[in-house]
């Protein structure tokens, strides 16, 4: 894994990487703006298949983003980063520090209106699925709170998974959350994305209960 060297959780990282004789591409690390929306958005349907492309399960392109990255890039900002190349976004570590709180502000912020939006269906399809979760949202339990009350997810398109850029974005979010007083943080991992479980574990993630379709995983700050 990469052990670059460790700047302050604000500071942008660069790497240029050589892609061909006469050329070469600069990657960035740095934190999002609310002008990285649809760059996200897309990111998370490209990652939205347990780190596949999910382009193929959802007629609305827009619908992941709505929950997995819209709420962090505008409830939590100052915990949102992004990875972005010459080909523009190609990743993102998002995290809220509270998760309750978080929660609450969605019920009341976020939402509302895409409930609005989204009407529940009951076709069977992932959309109907990812619909009916915006209108009753899976809460944390007390109980994983009590040890690990941040949470945070992390997507890299292809482009750039292999390179460093995760480990780099997971240790930017946990120097974060440990800034602000965070005793720990958890995230959920779809089971059968065997690359990722083992990622996490690398760096030092536990797992905390087996659900179904996904685990729980968790680390102390």
């Amino acid at each position: 894994m990469d052990g670059g060297r460790r700047t302050s959780p604000s500071a942008s990282r660069v790497q240029i990487t050589f892609a061909g004789p006469y050329c070469c591409a600069v990657t960035t690390i740095r934190t999002a703006t609310l002008q990285d929306l649809p760059g996200a958005y897309h990111v998370c349907l490209l990652t939205g298949d347990a780190g596949r492309d999910a382009t193929k399960l959802f007629r609305n392109p827009e619908l992941l983003g709505h929950v997995f990255v819209g709420p962090y890039l505008v409830g939590q900002p100052d915990l949102a980063s992004i990875v972005a190349d010459d080909d523009g976004i190609a990743g993102y570590g998002l995290a809220a520090a509270d998760t309750r709180a978080f929660e609450q502000w969605t019920e009341t912020t976020w939402w509302p209106t895409l409930r609005a939006d989204y009407p529940p269906r009951t076709d069977g399809s992932p959309e109907a699925e990812l619909i009916a979760s915006i209108h009753a949202p899976r809460l944390a339990a007390d109980a994983l709170l009590a040890e690990y009350p941040s949470h945070l997810h992390l997507d890299l398109v292809r482009r750039v998974r292999g390179q460093g850029y995760g480990r780099r974005l997971i240790e930017r979010v946990l120097a974060q959350l440990r800034a602000g007083g965070s005793s720990g943080v958890h995230l959920d991992v779809a089971a059968s994305n065997a690359n990722a479980i083992e990622f996490y574990r690398h760096l030092g993630f536990a797992d905390l209960k087996r659900r179904t379709d996904s685990i729980v995983m968790g680390v102390r700050l």
